[in-house]
């Protein structure tokens, strides 16, 4: 008999992280032969803009998933419970009030977390108290090595799994790491936020300019209530990139193809409170891009500084550009670069990389 597993997670939409993972495994047909599974979408936003935000209606539909959920542990009796919770903040205790109701009904429980924020909360006596009881009796799915900080105070290493995310393979060939651009094309693929590093990337794109580098760079990616095209355009204006910088808006499919196919650097100098590993940093990869990245969250484990990319410190314009200019300068370190970033995407950071190491923890956590 198939252990029985039941899977409460993230589901798309709204598109992120954690809900486009969730939907990885929904969609494994790894997993799915592996384990009876059933799924419960633990999602009650509406958009990018709706998470975090509390309402009549939110407090309604966290009242119908609890019944649904105490319904399908009864109908199911499970070996397993996979939560993907929130790490702090009000969406900690909607989960944490989840994870306790399983516990008192006899569940074992997994969490899996896609971000992070333990480390920061756990000296408040509330949140203190709080994880305790949470954490205890739990076993843990971190994405990198280098998150088990965040959690350390509550958790012993024995109980905790690392399990990289991964994503699809998108290439029929594989690409081929030297661009022929006569100016080296720069770019930024992700939701326009400051926290993402849009306006530091402007800063280092300034400093550039100013420096005399000839190069574009191109944002991809949605507009935000933070950072729409107008003020996005006003900040290009003001830092006089005019003709250096273009923003295309949200690109998919083949359209986005292209612009990881044009590009000579990829470049993400998040600083996002909640960043664990980067999704996008693996595309790059397999676009044999070498990657300019920060130290937030589990993206060291990903992008090894000066193998397949450089970590630059967060919110600092003059130390991104310092690393754009080393590889602006230097045509054959962004191709060893980008090699070495495609053997790594190829080894670790796949799909099926992913779905059979998650295979693999389930396993050993279920019996």
């Amino acid at each position: 008999m198939k252990p029985t597993i039941l899977f409460i997670l993230h589901l798309p939409p709204p598109v992120h992280g954690a809900a486009m993972v969730g939907k990885y495994i929904h969609d494994s047909r790894v997993i799915n032969e592996a384990f009876d599974c059933h799924y419960i979408n633990l999602t009650t936003a509406r958009d990018l803009a709706d998470i975090g935000r509390v309402g009549v209606r939110k407090i309604r539909q966290f009242v119908t998933l609890l019944r649904q959920i105490r319904r399908e542990v009864r109908r199911l009796r499970p070996q397993l419970v996979y939560v993907t919770p929130n790490a702090c903040g009000g969406a900690f205790y909607k989960d944490f009030v989840v994870v306790q109701m399983l516990k008192r009904m006899g569940c074992r429980v997994v969490v899996h977390y896609h971000n992070k924020g333990v480390l920061t909360r756990q000296e408040r006596w509330l949140d203190d108290k709080l994880y305790r009881r949470f954490f205890n009796g739990l076993k843990v799915i971190l994405l990198a090595e280098a998150l088990y900080a965040d959690v350390k105070k509550y958790v012993k290493r024995d109980d905790v799994y690392i399990c990289p995310n991964g994503i699809p393979e998108t290439l029929q060939t594989e690409p081929v790491a030297e661009r022929h651009n006569k100016i080296p094309h720069l770019l930024f693929l992700s939701n326009l936020l400051e926290s993402k590093g849009v306006l530091v990337l402007l800063d280092a794109c300034r400093i550039l300019k100013d420096k005399g580098y000839n190069f574009v760079c191109d944002f991809v990616g949605g507009e935000t209530a933070e950072i729409d095209v107008r003020r996005f355009a006003r900040e290009v204006e003001e830092r006089g990139l005019d003709s250096m910088t273009v923003y295309h808006g949200r690109k998919y499919g083949d359209e986005k193809r292209d612009f990881f196919e044009n590009a000579d650097v990829f470049v993400f100098p998040t600083y996002y409170h909640n960043e664990t590993f980067g999704l996008v940093n693996l595309e790059a990869m397999e676009f044999k891009l070498p990657v300019i990245s920060t130290d937030e969250g589990g993206i060291p484990d990903v992008i090894k500084d000066g193998e397949n990319g450089l970590i630059c410190r967060k919110q600092d314009a003059r130390s991104l550009s310092d690393s754009i200019a080393c590889l602006l300068d230097n045509k054959e370190l962004r191709v060893k670069m980008g090699e070495n970033g495609y053997k790594k995407f190829k080894k670790q950071f796949t799909l099926q990389a992913f779905e059979d190491n998650m295979r693999r923890i389930l396993r050993e956590i279920s019996c």
